[in-house]
């Protein structure tokens, strides 16, 4: 069977026997700037932006907007981008350009480059003279307090001393806290490293409400709203896309209203129902950049994958900086390797620990685990050659996308005593960002 794979371009190759889930798709906006600039004077539960920058502006006044790094297809350049209409409003309403700086929320990730930033940024904006600057977690933090868990609340300072605050972002589900977008551009976008012990603790990971499209009661939401709500949100701009990365809706207005009306957008379209499967076929999608984000497409697979089952990941791991993720991670999965799911578990609850940032990751690798044993996860990408390194069977770089789906398929067959048609196999065609259901 040959079916496309739309975030690698190819044709894919699967089993005849094959089934395929699939979202159903929300139809890209004829005209994106005119409903962006259509929501910014119209938002949900608050008033237009223009009236909110009029009332903030002055000499002295800063304005920032916070926007996505590049793991996140977040339309930032090019006709229909999200800033540009932000930026008109705030220069209208007497903010200089000077006074407005756009930033880039990157958690935990690694700065963008200048380069990366070029090609993110819409170059009009950039000719503007408005700053942009990276996230900086361990640096130019204030200090907000704790939370009722205990989380310390330190969030960049150029976000906290700005007068006016805009967050901008993408709507789509998440495996940990239900959708992404609204507030979490705040936490984990701005947070220090220190705020994530609990947010991102074996606690909250462990929590089974703490999963895609589920917001209610998700610990992991709940924090991350509480913590956003400490360092306040003036106006937010979130956008959902198809599979082309055109805009389908936009949710823009209150932080948390507008959110909302975002995740039951996408929660009519990104839910399939699913055959529990013997084997399931999926990919990291376009977050898929190394092994860490690859997490995602691993972890939504769980729900349709059966008890002992199999899981064939392909990726096309384009990280120029690690394929694997950083030093942390890299150590936390060696654990997981060597004492197995329920070993890992007891070591990062082990008081004598020392938490580390990324091994929430690793946990969500563990859940999966928890499913299948380590040795029937077949993963590929072109671009990793790294046995051992991994949990799983590392196929070989060098097979092509569909050549390694065949041989993983043939060893599974092999080691099964079946064929392919005695087996039920599901491709989740989306990827991570399909929410498959029994």
């Amino acid at each position: 069977m040959n079916t496309y794979n739309p975030f690698d371009g190819s044709d894919l190759w699967l089993p005849d026997s094959a089934s395929i889930a699939h979202m159903s798709a929300e139809s890209a906006l004829e005209d994106p700037k005119a409903a962006i600039e259509r929501a910014l004077a119209c938002p949900i539960g608050t008033e237009s932006l223009e009236a909110l920058a009029r009332s903030k502006a002055g000499k002295l006044a800063r304005a920032v907007i916070v926007a996505s790094d590049n793991t996140r297809p977040v339309p930032y350049k090019g006709p229909g981008n999200m800033l540009s209409p932000i930026i008109r409003i705030l220069l209208a309403s007497g903010f200089e350009a000077s006074q407005i700086t756009i930033l880039i929320a990157t958690g935990m990730h690694k700065p963008m480059t200048a380069q990366q930033i070029r090609q993110m940024i819409d170059p009009g904006i950039l000719e503007l003279g408005v700053q942009v600057i990276n996230h900086d977690p361990s640096s130019r933090l204030d200090d907000l307090g704790r939370t009722r868990r205990g989380t310390e609340v330190m969030i960049d300072s150029i976000y906290t001393r700005a007068d006016l605050k805009i967050v901008t972002g993408l709507i789509e589900s998440h495996f940990m806290a239900g959708a992404s977008g609204g507030r979490k551009a705040i936490c984990p976008g701005l947070i220090g490293e220190r705020s994530t012990a609990i947010f991102h603790g074996p606690e909250l990971m462990a929590d089974p409400r703490s999963t895609n499209l589920v917001l209610k009661d998700n610990p992991v939401s709940e924090e991350s709203l509480e913590i956003a709500s400490l360092a306040g949100i003036d106006f937010l701009v979130n956008v959902t896309l198809d599979h082309s990365f055109c805009i389908t809706g936009v949710f823009a207005g209150h932080y948390i209203k507008a959110h909302e009306a975002g995740v039951a957008f996408i929660a009519r379209s990104v839910s399939v129902k699913a055959q529990l499967s013997d084997v399931v076929i999926t990919h990291g999608g376009f977050v898929g950049i190394n092994h860490y984000q690859c997490a995602k497409a691993a972890v939504a697979s769980i729900p349709i994958l059966r008890k002992d089952g199999y899981l064939i990941i392909i990726a096309d791991l384009k990280d120029p900086n690690d394929k694997l993720g950083s030093a942390n991670y890299r150590k936390c999965l060696s654990v997981l390797m060597e004492k197995g799911p329920e070993g890992f578990y007891k070591a990062i609850t082990d008081p004598s620990w020392t938490f580390l940032v990324d091994q929430w990751q690793v946990q969500q690798w563990a859940k999966v685990l928890e499913r299948i044993p380590m040795d029937h996860l077949y993963f590929y990408s072109p671009s990793l050659d790294s046995p051992g390194a991994i949990p799983g069977h590392l196929l070989e770089s060098g097979l092509g996308f569909s050549e390694a789906v065949r041989k993983a398929m043939d060893l599974i067959c092999l080691a099964n005593g079946k064929r392919e048609d005695e087996l039920v196999i599901t491709y989740i065609a989306d990827g991570p960002y399909c929410v498959p259901q029994t």
